[in-house]
Parts: structure tokens; sequence; C-alpha cells
């Protein structure tokens, strides 16, 4: 393992990047040794400088880099490209919007609606072209989502998800036999077609050594301290830019001028051992398809490339002030929520070991409204609000984001989430009361619909706090 010397002289161990994720773990077995990339060493000029090396800042890079091949780029990391959730998500690219179709409809009108829609889902087949293009072998395939809908409450959510669908006319969902899967109490399922299986941290890893071959430099190791126009502090020196691009997602919340835009909830993923042919025919899940149901608390779950099921879910708290720590990343009442998830709705998973676990924040607006913008008088971009649908919407932010700061008016530009102010949320102690209430009542809207077999109370109180 390299090593960095501290200021003492002392050898200091780097940090364990590959236990992040299953992700980082499996592209350091195939070679990717994770080692930063050498820090801003003083004062730099530039014309474009990115904060945050995930998929937003790299798509940015990757979209500036192909209009225009001689732009000066600088992407500031505070740890390694993908360390955040876009090594850390569930690998699910989706054509979902954290803002409901009907919710875009009621704030944008019904043509802005569709627009979003229809862009959305071409992003997905955009992230795989482009990844085919760089040469960026992802285990990308599109094999759609499979919903599951195992109560008549669920059931009832499912045929609106359809009703919707067909009323805007973007998404082609279609009704499936559950019959064909091994999901215990399955009574119809849902199949949406927009959607690719891929390996995260293969994605991000990739971009980040492509932006960097085309003139790109990551600077890793270099935390934003502070941003102003045209500026971004930071311990080691001040970037001057024409363009600053916040695309910190979750850790936005790390910086005290964005501190209240975007609040980090915590979402944690399991994975198990590979598991035999065998018992992946009683699943009936095929490679590139990922898989959930219409319980009020999420999960999330896909077949990995090498037969592994990732599964992933809400459930654990919000943290007091915003705060984001390593240690939030792990908690073991919830990792043994998901187990016992997992193995209730498949149960040919009973006897499958779990392996790898691990969690992150992601970034969650006050309405739920994801938004790409760009201040031309003083220069600073922002990107971000995905509530967990980055891994294709920070496609569609870094293209728009390219447009919007060359100045070139595009079908994207005029999409309903650029400019759009999703306010900030609430002093404390309201945020943490609110954010905790939020979790426990998802919770309690599961609970409340398996006693009463009836559609939850509690979740519709909170529906149009979620962007419904």
């Amino acid at each position: 393992m390299d090593e960095a010397l501290t200021a003492t002289g002392a050898q200091a161990p780097r940090r364990p990047y590959r236990d992040v994720s299953l992700w980082l773990d499996q592209v350091a077995e195939q070679g990717d040794d994770l080692a930063p990339r050498p820090p801003l060493a003083g004062d730099l000029v530039v014309d474009v400088c990115i904060v945050g090396g995930g998929l937003t800042g790299l798509w940015t890079a990757h979209y500036l880099l192909e209009a225009h091949p001689d732009i000066r780029i600088a992407i500031l990391e505070k740890e390694i490209a993908g360390f955040g959730a876009s090594g850390r998500n569930g690998g699910w690219c989706s054509a979902l919007f954290p803002a409901s179709a009907a919710a875009l409809e009621r704030r944008h009108g019904v043509d802005a609606a569709v627009a979003m829609r229809r862009a959305m889902i071409d992003t997905v087949d955009e992230v795989g072209r482009a990844a085919e293009q760089l040469g960026i072998d992802c285990d990308f395939v599109k094999g759609g989502t499979v919903a599951f809908a195992r109560s008549a409450a669920q059931e009832r959510l499912a045929r609106a998800e359809l009703d919707e669908a067909q009323r805007f006319g973007t998404d082609p969902l279609v009704t499936i036999d559950p019959a064909r899967f091994g999901a215990d109490g399955a009574r119809s399922a849902v199949f949406d077609p927009s959607c690719a299986r891929l390996q995260p941290a293969k994605l991000v890893r990739g971009l980040a050594r492509s932006v960097e071959a085309r003139g790109a430099t990551i600077y890793e190791g270099t935390a934003a301290i502070d941003f102003a126009a045209n500026r971004v502090t930071t311990a080691h020196g001040t970037v001057h830019a024409d363009a600053v691009v916040l695309a910190l997602e979750a850790y936005s919340a790390t910086l005290p001028k964005t501190h209240r835009r975007l609040l980090p909830l915590y979402s944690l993923m399991i994975a198990t051992e590979p598991l035999p042919a065998a018992v992946w025919d009683e699943i009936g899940i095929e490679h590139g398809q990922t898989f959930g149901d219409y319980r009020h608390l999420l999960i999330y779950g896909q077949r990995t490339a090498d037969d592994r099921i990732a599964f992933g879910g809400r459930g654990a708290r919000y943290h007091y002030a915003s705060a984001v720590r390593d240690d939030y990343d792990r908690v073991p009442r919830v990792f043994e929520h998901l187990r016992q998830a997992l193995r209730e709705l498949l149960p040919a998973t009973r006897d499958a070991r779990v392996t790898h676990t691990w969690g992150g924040p992601i970034g969650v607006p006050r309405d739920w409204h994801a938004t790409v913008s760009f201040n031309r008088s003083t220069g600073v971009g922002f990107a971000g609000g995905y509530v967990g649908d980055g891994l294709s919407t920070t496609n569609l932010a870094g293209r728009t984001m390219a447009d919007l700061v060359t100045g070139r008016r595009s079908e994207l530009t005029r999409l309903p989430w650029v400019g759009h102010d999703s306010g900030r949320w609430e002093p404390e102690p309201l945020r943490f009361l609110g954010a905790n209430l939020g979790v426990s009542a998802m919770a309690l809207a599961d609970a409340e619909e398996r006693v009463t077999g009836r559609p939850s109370l509690a979740a519709a109180a909170v529906r149009p706090l979620t962007g419904h």
C-alpha cells in the first residue's frame, strides 16, 4: 500500500477507499489502486472550476470538452473521484426524477412535464452510448425495472403509476405476470423498460480517466472551503475561473453558503455473495434488471454482473445540523432490516451470505425537485438534489450545465428544472424534527398498510412533501 508523509515525516497509511462500497472494492480488485491524484499546488487560473469529482462534475467536464476541446478545466475533489454517491449508489441508471410527472405538471404545466420525462428516458440511452464511445466497460445492460405489488394497498399505487404514465404518454410501463419471479406474496408486477443496470464505480472512475486524458486536471485531496463570483478557495490555493460549477450533491451541506440547500439523508446497502444459477432460476430476475416494490420506505435492488444481489433502502436517520461523517455510513440496525427485507421479498436468498455493507448520504432539496442552474453575472452554477435518482440525472445535468456555461441555448436549457429554486431547509431543530418525522412516517405507513390493508393515512399526509 502506498503511503504519504505526515508533517512530522512519519508514514501515514492511505485511507482505505476500497472499503467504501462493493463497487470501489471491485474496481480495486481489477487493478485501480484508488491512489489519490496530487492536490492543488497553489493559485490557479482556468476557464471552468468544478467543485466535486462525482458524476455531475465529470459529465459536465466531458460535455464541455466535447464542445470545446481546448477549454481549461480544474476539478476539485476532497477525497477521490467517485468517493461520494457516484461510487456507492444502487446502480440503477433509470428515468426516475425525484419529482413525479404530476408534480412537475402542477409546477410547470403539462408540456414542460412531458419534456422533462422524455429527457430522462432519453438520458438512460445516452449514458450507455457515451460509456461505449469512451470505452468504459461499466456493466451497462438495459434490462428494465420490475416493481412488485405485494398487497392491495401496493396494487393501488401500481395502478396509479400506470394511469399517470398513460396520461402523460411518455413512460412505456406494462404489467407482467408476477409468477415469473420468486417474489413472495407478489399479486402483480409492473415493468419499466427505461432502466439499465450498471456498476457505478466503473463508470465514474472511467469517466475521470477519460476527462483527464483529454486535458482536464483533477485535484484530489483538495476540499473547497468557500466560493464566490469566479473564485473557489481551498487550503491549497485559490482557483480563479470564468465559471464555477458546484457539484457536491449531499456534501453541499459542508459549505456555509449551501449548508441548507440540500439535506444529507443516508441510504444504506448490502450485497450478497455471488448466487448459483439454480437460485437465480428461482428468483427470475435477469441480467440487466433492477427490482423493487411499492412499499413507502424505499428499497431497490439489482442483479450484478457477477450474479450478486446489491440491495439498498432508506431507514437511516437524518443527523442534526446536516452532519456528514464516515461512521454514519454504517448502521447495523438498518443493515439487518435490509437483510430481512431481501429474504422476505425473495425467499430464495435466505441462505445467501452478505459480503459487503455500506452507505452514504444523498441530497434532498426542500421540495424534492432537482435543479441545474447557472448565474451568468456571478459565473456560479449549481446542480443537484437528485434524492438518490442521480445515476442518470447527473448525465442530463452535465449536458445541460455545459450548454449553460457556454451560453448555448438548446432543448436542454429550456427544461423545467433549469433555474428551479427549491428554497432552503428550515433551521435546526426544525430540520432535524421534520426530516426524521418523514423517515418514521414512511416506516409507519408500511406497518399501517400491513395491518389495515388500506392505503396509509400517514403516507397520504407526507406525500406532498416528497415530490408527489
